[in-house]
């Protein structure tokens, strides 16, 4: 499969042709071949650090778990453009996916360095996100916003305590982090501006719950 730039179009065509690009973006992503990102990963000039098994399998398994999130993002981002109303806010949400595939790819980077493996479940993990990110959007365009900022707020959440746990020497794996969670931070903070719902703390729980059975189970497969 050709790594062929993916353009935010999907505005300007008719819903089948859309169906068939998000297929293609589905596709590209869980088989990683997606078009380069635009900022090479942050790791890239750091030196590999020396970890033992144990530290390697773990800084691996909280990599695997950040890929899947990445896996989840891009596929909410494009369910949740697919289903918007507002032409501002299929923009905002196709720009955000576009932003994500840079952690996407500096994660798969990553895990081959560690010579670890994204999930085998990313393909699950992407069609649930798809759908929730899809009916989102056809709720309405705020709920949708709002998605996404308690969304990210999960994320980050994620991303903190993995810089502390993650092995102290491995700064390759920190960087990558670290940027992450500035990015992350970013997006919540402009899906609430553009508009977003505040979800209230029980909608937030529930969400906890369901990220925290996901990473579980990436983290080991």
């Amino acid at each position: 499969m050709s790594k062929t730039p993916y353009k935010t179009t999907l505005r300007q065509l008719s819903f089948v042709d859309r169906l068939l690009i998000q297929g293609d973006h589905a596709l590209r992503t869980i088989t990683g071949a997606q078009a380069p990102g635009a900022r090479p990963s942050p790791a890239k000039d750091l030196d590999e650090a020396p970890l033992d098994d144990a530290e390697r399998e773990h800084a691996a398994g909280l990599m695997r778990v950040n890929h899947s999130g990445e896996v989840c993002a891009q596929a909410l981002y494009q369910g949740q453009a697919l289903t918007a109303s507002l032409p501002g806010v299929r923009a905002e949400m196709e720009l955000a996916a576009e932003e994500e595939i840079d952690h996407l790819q500096w994660c798969e980077e990553r895990l081959e360095e560690l010579h670890s493996r994204p999930s085998a479940l990313n393909p699950l993990w992407y069609a649930l996100s798809f759908g929730i990110g899809a009916g989102a959007g056809l709720i309405s365009d705020r709920i949708s916003l709002g998605f996404v900022a308690a969304t990210e707020d999960q994320v980050c959440a994620h991303l903190e305590g993995h810089l502390q746990t993650l092995p102290l020497q491995d700064q390759k794996s920190r960087a990558v982090v670290e940027q992450m969670l500035v990015d992350e931070r970013k997006h919540g903070h402009a899906a609430l501006n553009a508009g977003g719902i505040n979800f209230p703390a029980p909608v937030k729980m529930l969400m906890t719950g369901v990220s925290r059975v996901m990473t579980t189970i990436s983290y080991r497969l």
